[in-house]
């Protein structure tokens, strides 16, 4: 189990990394613990929070319904791309 993602906290998180990315990719350093101005909850991978800055740098940023979200990993976008409204349900 990827410990910075913490996989099984978070029912909207369906998706594993068998069917994702490989562990080495998926999990990542720019996860951080909590929320403040510069960082953001990834919508797919809820209780995940993220660097915008860092988000915006590596293209882990979608804009939808004019809102941008920030992702946590790579493996996240075509998730959200899929379905953007089963992940924003809930926000």
């Amino acid at each position: 189990m990827c410990e910075a993602h913490n996989h099984d906290a978070s029912p909207a998180h369906e998706h594993s990394h068998s069917e994702a990315a490989p562990a080495e990719e998926h999990c990542h350093s720019h996860a951080v613990a909590t929320a403040d101005e510069s960082t953001a909850e990834c919508p797919v991978m809820r209780g995940n929070y993220v660097d915008k800055a860092d988000a915006e740098a590596s293209g882990l940023i979608r804009d939808y319904d004019g809102t941008r979200y920030y992702l946590c990993c790579a493996s996240c976008g075509p998730l959200f791309d899929a379905d953007p409204e089963k992940y924003l349900a809930a926000i």
